[in-house]
């Protein structure tokens, strides 16, 4: 959290809308650990990371459903590492992110 806090803060103090993405379960090869966080705004802003890149825009498309409707959202990915392979990703694995609304 320690590296997205200066950019949450400063959007909270803009008035953003901001959801939170957080790594609450890793299985396998992942590129994150669980406690990894992402931050996004309403505005299409982002700080931090859950996958090191493999997931971060559908990470993204969910943090704006979950900005429009304001409820929290836990998702699951996974993938072999035969398949991560075959699509020129670094690892397969499984891993669940919660997302959430930021609230004051």
């Amino acid at each position: 959290m320690r590296e997205i806090l200066a950019d949450v803060d400063s959007w909270r103090i803009q008035g953003e809308a901001i959801a939170l993405a957080t790594v609450v379960r890793t299985k396998g090869s992942t590129p994150r650990p669980a406690g990894a966080k992402m931050a996004v705004t309403a505005s299409g802003k982002v700080s931090g990371s859950v996958s090191g890149g493999c997931l971060e825009s559908a990470i993204f498309e969910e943090a704006q459903g979950v900005l429009s409707t304001r409820s929290p959202k836990l998702v699951h990915y996974g993938i072999t590492d035969e398949m991560a392979f075959e699509v020129g990703l670094s690892c397969g694995g499984e891993v669940d992110v919660f997302i959430e609304p930021l609230t004051w």
